[in-house]
């Protein structure tokens, strides 16, 4: 099972899994970690902008379909974004250091968040904008920086053909 297109499907259905029956119990201010946006963001560390936005768009419309509370796609487009950015600061300006992936988790899974809640507020959302989004933001910022590591190794797995690999962290 060395084929990046057997093994991605496998970890985003995992990561579902995990991000919608376990990760809600854990919570930190009432807020749970949100794998699904830390798999775009290891993706673009790992493998560059178009596999990270490739990744967020297809965790995106994952979530999407299963949450059903936003319209269909808004996932999926904030997701994109992050894992493309994140893409473009890897190969541009993050150098390999154990640190990296954790501090980019965190400031991007931030972003996402508050990227999730703004576009959706621009078509019609408004309910993604509250008080208690700064908590929010900030808390899946620092759950997902805890989580960076372990989930680097597994899309760093998932996105490996059995070659040299193309990872450049951890």
């Amino acid at each position: 099972m060395n084929q990046p297109r057997l093994k991605v499907p496998l970890v985003l259905l995992v990561a579902l899994v995990l991000h919608t029956a376990v990760m809600g119990h854990l919570r930190l201010a009432g807020v749970a970690p949100d794998l699904m946006v830390l798999i775009p963001i290891v993706g673009g560390l790992t493998s560059g902008p178009e596999r990270g936005a490739a990744l967020g768009f297809f965790c995106g419309l994952a979530v999407d379909l299963v949450v059903q509370t936003t319209p269909l796609g808004l996932s999926a487009l904030a997701f994109s974004i992050i894992g493309y950015t994140v893409g473009v600061l890897e190969a541009g300006i993050l150098r390999s250091s154990w640190w990296i992936p954790p501090a980019t988790a965190l400031f991007a899974s931030a972003a996402g968040e508050a990227l999730y809640a703004v576009s959706g507020a621009l078509v019609g959302q408004t309910q993604l904008v509250t008080d208690r989004l700064a908590t929010i933001v900030v808390v899946v910022g620092v759950l997902n920086a805890v989580f960076a590591l372990p989930m680097l190794r597994i899309v760093r797995w998932s996105m490996r053909d059995g070659s040299a690999a193309n990872a450049r962290y951890v």
